[in-house]
């Protein structure tokens, strides 16, 4: 038993105190310590069993008197012990400053820990413990650096001061210096070894912040060995184990835990680490209990922080949204930076989206990308954020960015095709297939729903045989398959079977009473539905209606499938059995207004206009008016109201038309983009003929409807045509009419080929009219109102057609042809039953049987006429058609003729030429004779004759033109039969410029040789022997056989008479040439 002995003042008594038995009250311990004037040591030891006793006041009081002034004066002397006690003081409210919530208390604390700190340095500034002391104050406090100069203070005094190295590493462990801090626990281990387990507590946090686990473990155990019942080691080792995340780990890592929690129960980080656990337990209740003790039992903000997660996780996992928000805000509060601990931050954000806060959850979820850029999960959140504020180009490029982030993350691409279906088809359906690749690739089941997506994007693309594959992969196999391949039979009987038929589910109760399996998973359900719709689509109406059944036998409360067998029903013109089938859709939902709105289409299709005004009121009540369809239908009713035929009264027909106008434009009030309000307020303005105000709404209507896969709305098209037809367009309104027909029907919908023909009508194109007409027919043969607009047309066109002043034979016979065709028709419609049925009766049908022949009789006198006009006409071609022939033969035989000349004229050229060749032939021969027993002379004799050779050959060139010119006269002269006198005239013109050429170059050559004797070039060998020279010679023999020939030829090329002026022309062009011939001139004559 621990005792304290205090000393009687004067004597040698000592008075013992029991340190288990210290009273209850302070002050009579007091009264001993003043009376006895007991050290201060004494009053130190007794205070710190008090302490760990803890009796706090006691404790605080023992301090708080022996700090008092009276005592500092009494024992003014004694420094240590009184700077101990301020110290202690100063450390008990270093200590509740810390632990404190309350920003307040938690001040006031601090100022009274300073004030004894600073007043224990009064006593003496230099005191290690004092320093240190201040150093823990400011730690606690946040203020690290003031804190790391504090216990430098006292290290640069005595390195080796182990309270100053704990506090110093502490500091750096504060600052994410974990190695500083490591060496400093090391060397205060050094220098005192025997220091508590806590020393290496410290030195395996560092080792664990530093990554080396191994000895940080082997830390923690040397702990547990100096200290087994070492609450922090146990728990540091156990969040060691559970993070291993294996089995074995996590349950060794639980057993730490409750053994720490059973050494001491208030230990918040066990309590902390517990509750996580349990919460993946699934066991709230324990979650709970531990958080809310683990908040009781600490003041520290991270911890706390902890403790309000795992409160906040397990609300939010309840559902219990509100409470959740609250505890992760609390969370979120107990932490200075989102870096610290930012899981609050994302469970805070969560809880705000699902209530509807976008705004906040928007910022949370930022704080979290700040401290993760990259987390998958946390951009997705942003994209959905952002499409719910309604920026939808933020929202996609988050949801781009995760996919980026991790290419292989199947779910982002998912988000991502869900967020990009209702503006990107393409890119939402590609996004889905990378989706099903990642999964397929990665061996995991493809959910039904994003098979049943891409089934529903390839179908509203047009693409049927996709959408067929894609849906069959969704609903896997099934007594569905059997259905769709025809295993199982259940065709109808007859007709009334048939319409019977898509409410019977009799089928189905027989297929389980022969044990075949007919389960339907409810995740298959509306990807089978679509399937129906598909192949309703695709005119498989039997099987359709066959998947419609099964789903209502398998889940009566699936209101679609009641209103898609009730369409078909409609469809089929079997209006009472869609009632009964609407009828039953609202027997498990009487407020649907889907259902609603079809019954009142119904009712108004089968003529009962009151009750679908009150059913369309019903349905636009259930939806609290904010049902668009509702209240189109109900603007629907008006406008057909106002067009009704019977009874049709201007004041009502105005008063129905403004309500439907008025319907219509709260329809846009509501929803600006609402393409059929846009089209039905263009139909009203239409009726009120503002033409082109509502021709103009009805092409931005088209344009926007254009834009969009997902609309089809044909009926613009038609209310287009129809502004057309009012305005007169007829051209544009039947192409338009054909561009409707063609785009959304394939030309089979026999409603608008009437409006085609009606316009064919009024344009007057009655042959276009009958032909559309026909085509209608063809499609709709049951349809009496064709086939009497059929005839009439005939009629019309046969009546227009004997009303012309001219026309053809064939046109009267095409009349009569037609009038007998319109006369068949009427006739059979007067036949048949049930005319008042199809709004006809038989008087009206017999006047126009009665007209018909009426001017089938006119149409005789008119055929008559005609045939003869015709054999007239025929007559008069004829007699045009022989004369044209005659023409025609005097043409030919002109042209023969003229072929002939042609050829003859080629055969006399084709002769002369001969001739001259020949002739040249042989002036070429005697030459070369003349020449050979002649001797050369010398060279440049022979350069200067080459040179009188070129000119003579462009002279004699000009002499050959000459002769094809009269050559040419020659054949012009025998077209026109020129006379005998003329031509023997001719041959004179052509000869004299001869003669005279000849005299001519006689005397040139004799001037020549006169020339080169001169130069002293002439021939001397015949200058001797007095032989002429041999160019005279030579041109004398070929003058004369050259005149022979030109006598023989002289009658062939004799000039006519219309080129005789021409030859005269060309002669005195001859002979000019010729005036001054030289001796080579006469040369290149002879050649």
């Amino acid at each position: 038993m621990a005792c304290v002995y205090i000393p009687v003042q004067n004597s040698e008594e000592e008075v013992r105190v029991a340190l288990d038995q210290l009273p209850r009250d302070a002050s009579d311990i007091l009264d001993i310590l003043k009376a006895e004037q007991a050290p201060l040591d004494l009053w130190l030891v007794i205070a710190r069993e008090y302490f760990k006793q803890g009796k706090i006041d006691q404790f605080r009081q023992i301090l708080e008197e022996g700090s008092s002034p009276e005592i500092d004066e009494y024992y003014a002397d004694v420094r240590y012990e009184r700077i101990a006690i301020l110290n202690a003081l100063g450390a008990y409210y270093s200590y509740l400053g810390k632990i404190e919530t309350k920003q307040r208390e938690k001040e006031e604390h601090f100022i009274l820990a300073t004030q004894y700190y600073n007043k224990a340095s009064r006593i003496d500034m230099h005191e290690p413990s004092t320093w240190v002391g201040k150093g823990q104050l400011l730690l606690a406090k946040g203020e690290v650096e003031q804190a790391f100069a504090a216990f430098k203070i006292v290290l640069d005094g005595d390195r080796d001061n182990v309270p100053a190295l704990l506090g110093q590493a502490c500091v750096e462990f504060n600052r994410g210096r974990y190695s500083d801090s490591l060496e400093l626990y090391k060397r205060a281990l050094q220098v005192h070894p025997d220091c508590p387990g806590a020393v290496r507590l410290g030195i395996g946090l560092c080792r664990y912040k530093l990554g080396q686990l191994e000895k940080a473990r082997q830390a923690f155990q040397r702990v547990l060995q100096l200290d087994p019942e070492n609450v922090e080691a146990l728990v540091a080792l156990a969040i060691m184990d559970m993070r291993t995340n294996k089995a074995g780990g996590i349950r060794r890592g639980v057993e730490k835990m409750h053994r720490a929690f059973e050494i001491y129960p208030y230990c918040a980080m066990a309590l902390n680490y517990l509750a996580n656990h349990f919460f993946f337990t699934g066991q709230h209740f324990l979650v709970e209990q531990l958080t809310e003790t683990a908040l009781a039992v600490t003041n520290h903000g991270p911890t706390k922080s902890h403790s309000y997660y795992n409160l906040a996780r397990s609300y939010h996992s309840k559902g219990d949204y509100e409470k959740a928000g609250l505890y992760y805000m609390a969370s979120v509060k107990e932490i200075n930076k989102p870096h610290a601990f930012i899981f609050p931050y994302y469970g805070l954000g969560q809880v705000q989206l699902k209530l509807g806060d976008f705004r906040s959850s928007l910022s949370n979820f930022e704080k979290v990308l700040e401290v993760y850029p990259d987390n998958c999960e946390t951009l997705r959140v942003l994209g959905h954020i952002y499409v719910q504020l309604g920026q939808m180009e933020k929202g996609q490029e988050f949801m781009r960015k995760a996919t980026k982030v991790d290419p292989r993350d199947a779910q982002a691409f998912l988000d991502l095709g869900e967020l990009l279906i209702s503006s990107d088809t393409g890119a939402a359906l590609d996004a889905f297939k990378t989706a099903r690749g990642l999964l397929k690739r990665g061996g995991l089941e493809v959910p039904v729903e994003l098979l049943n997506n891409i089934g529903v994007i390839h179908f509203e693309r047009g693409e049927l045989e996709l959408a067929e594959q894609s849906l069959k992969e969704a609903v896997g196999d099934g007594i569905w398959r059997s259905f769709i391949e025809g295993k199982v039979n259940v065709g109808a009987a007859d007709a009334t079977a048939c319409n019977r038929i898509y409410k019977d589910v009799q089928i189905f109760t027989q297929l389980e009473a022969d044990n075949v399996n007919l389960e339907l998973p409810w995740n298959k359900v509306t990807a089978l539905f679509n399937l129906a719709r598909l192949l309703e689509q695709l005119h498989k109406m039997e099987i359709a209606s066959i998947l419609y059944r099964l789903i209502i036998y398998k889940y009566p409360d699936y209101i679609d499938a009641y209103l898609r067998l009730a369409a078909i029903s409609k469809a089929r013109n079997n209006i009472q059995l869609s009632i009964e089938l609407v009828n039953d859709a609202l027997k498990v939902n009487e407020k649907c207004p889907n259902a609603l709105s079809m019954l009142g289409e119904l009712e108004l299709k089968n003529d009962d206009w009151v009750k679908a005004k009150e059913t369309f009121r019903a349905a636009s009540e259930a939806a609290d008016g904010k049902d668009s369809y509702s209240t189109l239908s109900l603007g629907n009713w008006n406008y057909f109201a106002a067009m009704r035929n019977e009874k049709r009264a201007p004041k009502l027909e105005a008063t129905h038309l403004e309500k439907a106008k008025e319907l219509y434009t709260k329809v846009l009030v509501q929803h600006n983009s609402n393409l059929y309000a846009a089209n039905g307020a263009g139909v009203v303005l239409a009726e009120k003929g503002q033409f082109d105000v509502s021709k103009d709404m009805f092409t931005q209507v088209q344009e926007a409807a254009s834009g969009s896969i997902f609309i089809q709305l044909p009926d613009v098209w038609i209310n287009i045509a129809h502004v057309y037809f009012a305005q007169g367009n007829f051209p544009l309104a039947v192409k338009m009419y054909q561009n409707c027909l063609r785009k959304f029907y394939h030309d089979t919908d026999s409603h608008i080929l009437l409006y085609l023909a009606r316009t064919h009508y009024e344009a007057e194109q009655w042959q276009d009219c009958k032909k559309t007409l026909l085509r209608a027919i063809h499609l709709s043969p049951a349809n009496y109102v064709l086939r009497f607009d059929a005839g009439v047309a005939m009629q019309k066109f046969s009546a227009s057609t004997l009303q012309k002043s001219k026309r053809t034979a064939d046109e009267v016979r095409s009349a009569v042809a037609e009038l007998e065709n319109a006369v068949r028709v009427f006739s059979q419609m007067a036949a048949g039953a049930n005319l008042h049925y199809h709004g006809f009766d038989e008087k009206k049908i017999d006047t126009h049987v009665g007209y018909c022949k009426h001017l089938l009789e006119a149409a005789k006198v008119h055929c008559e006429a005609a045939q003869r006009e015709e054999e007239q006409a025929r007559q008069r071609q004829e007699l045009a058609r022989q004369l044209a022939l005659a023409e025609e033969a005097r043409r030919k035989a002109e042209e023969q003729r003229k072929k002939q000349l042609e050829k003859r004229k080629l055969e006399d050229e084709q002769k002369r030429v001969q001739q001259q060749e020949e002739h040249f032939r042989r002036v070429k021969e005697q030459w070369k004779s003349s020449t050979s027993a002649s001797k050369r002379r010398e060279r440049s004799d022979a350069d200067d004759e080459e040179g009188g050779h070129s000119e003579k050959r462009r002279r004699k060139g000009g002499k050959r033109r000459r002769k094809e010119r009269s050559s040419k006269s020659q054949y012009e002269m025998e077209e026109a039969e020129v006379d005998d006198q003329e031509y023997e005239d001719a041959p004179l013109n052509y000869g004299e410029p001869a003669d005279q050429m000849h005299d001519q170059d006689d005397n040139a050559e004799e001037n020549a040789q006169d020339v080169l004797a001169a130069a002293g070039l002439e021939d001397s060998d015949a200058e001797d022997e007095g032989v002429p020279p041999p160019n005279a010679s030579r041109r004398r023999k070929a003058w004369s056989e050259s005149d022979e020939e030109e006598e023989e030829r002289r009658p062939e090329s004799s000039p006519v008479r219309e080129n005789s002026a021409e030859l005269q022309e060309s002669d005195g062009e001859f002979g000019a040439d010729n005036e001054k011939p030289n001796q080579d001139e006469a040369v290149e004559d002879e050649d």
